[in-house]
């Protein structure tokens, strides 16, 4: 039996499993059970406030909310903050979710006075130096792409994603083609992107994938027709692979008169090396966490810049900036406004610090060592655990695995996950993409070490061996480390409890 960085036994496995997360520690009760209504940590003078000024919604009951000192409640936060796991803590395995490293010195520009204080109220004039960063933030993002424009307003991945199908539609509007009406989405995309189109008004029309994990031109050829209006294709797939066909799919789209919308999630993985508009691409958003550092909606909403071809360039929504000045009312055909304001400043100067921390070869590196360490992890597990699409050859950035190898075990891919927070480490993506029978996805990014990514897989191999031994009772009952046992999920999700209620006193037996 093996054990772990905390002196915990690990299994019944050769390998000798090195936990990275934090230290699980005891469950931290809530303000509420710690303070009291009786009394507050500040000194608050008593106010009359007329109910006419409140429009009849004053409040009717107490406020009861619990007083606590200051030492009280930064200890509070400062014990809660040791229980979530972060990026801070421990390698994050999730695949397709990219939670790579947010360099400190992001932060440190972030916070300089001029971004950090800025309001999106002030008078432009009085603004110049965003302005200007966020113009060359658009250059960079455009040379990397190889587009003609770029929208760098939306809040997150999928808002970019919504605006550049809004362009779409904005141009066959244009054009008169209102009857393009379907979109083309693979079964390996990404599940904003059925979602996304939906929302639109539009049909989705699901095209298979090859027993390979890619898409098949031919089968896309087959669906096009007079009312499709864009092809959405995740490149590289949720498989973790590279479509092969992806100029030969972007020319039978232009051919039929459709738009070819490319999820750009995965742009962290060919960053520097491949330039999307060189493939056909029309439109793309860019997750700026994922590809730049930024942090997943830190300090606020996250952005999801969209960038945009020639042809797609005159519908790019506003504002935009353009040498330097911010441009809201263009002459001309525009989508108009997917959001208020110019967007969210703090990501910009996270992104372009990364983006001029490396240069452009730093960043092709950073690609390719991101799909090196997804390589040595597919290569380390891959004879223990089973590959599917193995005849693909190598991976891209994320390592992709299916549960066949859990066959008679009793341990399901959720039991498997679970046991891997007793180990210390926040669980792989599970069941994602849907092609793949119980798919564990592992992405481990470029931030890792050889090192941290052997302990992750010494961990796995453990956790494999065990399982295939027998002792099902590890993964059922995962995790047991934790400060919280396995939920209910189905429980949880149909009848949650969003109010906390004091508890009731229980009633005294008769003597």
């Amino acid at each position: 039996m093996s054990m772990n960085t905390q002196g915990r036994p690990t299994g019944t496995g050769t390998a000798s499993a090195a936990a990275t997360g934090s230290s699980l520690l005891p469950n931290e009760p809530l303000l509420f059970e710690i303070g009291d209504t009786e009394h507050s940590g500040v000194d608050l003078p008593d106010v009359a406030v007329s109910g006419d000024f409140l429009g009849g919604f004053e409040r009717k009951s107490p406020l009861s909310l619990a007083g606590l000192t200051e030492p009280e409640a930064m200890r509070h936060y400062v014990r809660l903050s040791r229980l979530n796991y972060s990026i801070d803590s421990g390698m994050y395995p999730l695949g397709s979710c990219t939670m790579k490293h947010n360099p400190r010195l992001n932060e440190k520009m972030a916070r300089l006075p001029g971004f950090a204080d800025i309001h999106p109220l002030q008078p432009v004039s009085t603004v110049k130096g965003a302005l200007e960063l966020m113009s060359e933030l658009a250059h960079w993002l455009m040379t990397l792409t190889n587009t003609a424009a770029v929208c760098l307003t939306p809040k997150a991945g999928a808002h970019g994603e919504m605006a550049g199908m809004m362009a779409i539609r904005a141009a066959h509007q244009a054009t008169r083609q209102n009857h393009r009406n379907v979109v083309l989405v693979p079964e390996s995309a990404h599940g904003t992107n059925p979602a996304t189109a939906a929302f639109l008004g539009y049909t989705v029309k699901a095209i298979p994938a090859r027993t390979d994990g890619t898409v098949d031109v031919e089968a896309v050829k087959a669906a096009l027709g007079s009312d499709i209006a864009a092809i959405m294709l995740t490149n590289p797939n949720t498989c973790g692979l590279f479509e092969p066909d992806i100029i030969d799919i972007a020319k039978a789209v232009h051919d039929a008169g459709a738009y070819f919308y490319c999820d750009g999630a995965n742009f962290n993985a060919i960053m520097g090396v491949v330039r999307p508009g060189d493939l056909g691409i029309d439109a793309m958003h860019i997750n700026l966490h994922k590809t730049f550092s930024t942090p997943h909606g830190g300090g606020g909403p996250g952005a999801g810049p969209v960038v945009l071809s020639e042809a797609l360039a005159p519908f790019a929504p506003v504002p935009f900036v353009r040498d330097g000045e911010l441009v809201e009312h263009p002459e001309g055909t525009h989508l108009g406004r997917v959001t208020a304001f110019n967007g969210q400043m703090g990501m910009y100067v996270r992104a372009l610090t990364y983006m001029l921390s490396h240069g452009g070869d730093g960043l092709a590196q950073a690609a390719k060592d991101a799909v090196l360490n997804a390589n040595y992890v597919k290569a380390r597990l891959g004879d223990v655990f089973s590959v599917p699409f193995a005849e693909a050859g190598f991976c891209m950035h994320e390592a992709l695995f299916d549960d066949s190898f859990l066959e008679g075990s009793g341990v399901t891919t959720l039991d498997f996950a679970k046991a891997l927070i007793d180990e210390g480490y926040h669980p792989m993506t599970m069941y994602f993409p849907l092609v793949v029978h119980g798919a564990m996805l592992i992405e481990p990014t470029e931030s890792e070490s050889r090192q941290t990514l052997d302990h992750f897989c010494e961990t796995m191999l453990d956790l494999a061996a065990d399982a295939k031994a027998g002792n099902a009772e590890r993964f059922t009952a995962a995790p047991t480390r934790a400060p919280r046992r396995r939920l209910d999920e189905t429980r949880a999700a149909r009848q949650p409890k969003l109010k906390w209620e004091a508890p009731q006193p229980l009633p005294q037996a008769a003597e």
